[in-house]
C-alpha cells in the first residue's frame, strides 16, 4: 500500500510538473540535443580573409602608382611616372601590329642597349632599346606604321625612356 501511495504521489508530482511546464509554454524550450542548432565559432582557417587592396591608380594615366612607365595601346600613348606622378608624356607610340601585338601586363625592365641590332629583322637598328619582355622593347622607330611587337617612340622620347628607366623598373602595358 505504501508503495502505491508513493507511486501515486510521485505520478501526481510529475503530472503537475508537466502541466506547469506546458501551461507556462515551457515545452517550446524543451529540446532534444539533436534538435538544437549548433553554433560554430570560426577557427582561424575558416575566418574571412581580408579582400586584397585595390590598386591605386596614378592620376591622368591608365596605370597604377607603382609603374615607372605606362603604355596605353588603344590610346597609342606612353608616359614616364615617378611615385604615381607624370614626369614625362604623354608621347605618341606605335605598338605591335595584329599577329605581333605588344604584350599587355605588368613587366619589369630586363636590360637596356643603346644601339640594339635586331637579329630577327636583318640587323635592323633599334636605338635606345629598353627591353621589358622577351624580345619586346621601347625603342626609336616609325610612328607611322605598326611595329612587330615593340613600342616605337620618337627619337627624343626613346632617349628620355632610355635615360630614365633602370633594370627592374615596372612597365605597365594596358589596352
Amino acid at each position: 500500500m505504501r508503495i502505491r501511495r508513493a507511486l501515486a504521489g510521485l505520478s501526481t508530482l510529475v503530472a503537475a510538473a508537466v502541466l506547469t511546464a506546458c501551461s507556462a509554454g515551457g515545452t517550446a524550450d524543451v529540446r532534444l540535443a539533436a534538435d538544437t542548432p549548433s553554433v560554430s565559432t570560426p577557427s582561424t582557417s575558416d575566418s574571412a580573409k581580408p579582400a586584397p587592396a585595390k590598386p591605386v591608380m596614378a592620376a591622368g594615366v591608365p596605370c597604377t602608382i607603382t609603374a615607372k612607365a605606362c603604355v596605353s595601346l588603344s590610346g597609342k600613348q606612353a608616359w614616364l611616372l615617378d611615385e604615381g606622378k607624370i614626369v614625362y608624356g604623354p608621347v605618341k607610340i606605335m605598338p605591335g601590329k595584329k599577329g605581333s601585338t605588344t604584350p599587355v601586363g605588368t613587366w619589369q625592365v630586363l636590360y637596356k642597349e643603346k644601339l640594339h641590332l635586331s637579329r630577327e629583322f636583318d640587323n635592323a637598328p633599334m636605338p635606345n632599346s629598353v627591353f621589358f619582355y622577351n624580345g619586346v622593347a621601347f625603342h626609336e622607330g616609325s610612328l607611322g606604321k605598326y611595329s612587330n611587337g615593340c613600342v616605337h617612340l620618337s627619337a627624343a622620347a626613346s632617349l628620355k625612356f632610355f635615360s630614365s628607366l633602370s633594370k627592374g623598373d615596372e612597365v605597365q602595358v594596358v589596352r
